[in-house]
């Protein structure tokens, strides 16, 4: 069974914020990092390179792979600001409509910037799917 490259690592979280670019990029990541860790009551951590995460959940599927990744966590891409909500977005048809201007995949969130959506929404959003992670056993 091949292994999950993406995992956590000792990377300095804070050094990894001051170095994205452009400045309101960095804002806006500062922004959604203080957000999740208040969000989660947890420390933020990277993920690989470029992901920032919050929690710890276990996982395991019926295929018998499991491994650990966080409760919900960002990254700061090139075309967008990518927000990882874990349990995808089947059940926060409210909250989307709330929302603003995004897209989404199955379990990341794309933004342009915060100036597009509506913070206290996105705190919900958060707050909900961090809820709904913590109910899932492994």
């Amino acid at each position: 069974m091949a292994e999950l490259k993406t995992k956590k690592t000792e990377t300095s979280v804070e050094d990894f914020l001051a170095g994205i670019t452009p400045e309101k990029k960095r804002k806006d990541a500062i922004a959604i990092s203080d957000l999740m860790k208040k969000v989660t009551k947890s420390e933020p951590k990277m993920w690989g390179t470029s992901i920032v995460g919050f929690g710890n959940h276990h996982y395991k599927y019926e295929s018998g792979r499991e491994g650990d990744w966080f409760l919900v966590g960002f990254s700061p891409r090139k075309a967008n600001l990518t927000l990882y909500i874990m349990p995808g977005f089947s059940n926060y048809d409210a909250l989307l409509a709330k929302l603003g201007k995004y897209k989404t995949g199955k379990s990341c969130l794309y933004i342009h910037t915060l100036d597009d959506i509506d913070v206290p929404t996105l705190r919900e959003l958060i707050k909900s799917s961090v809820a709904e992670m913590k109910k899932r056993k492994a």
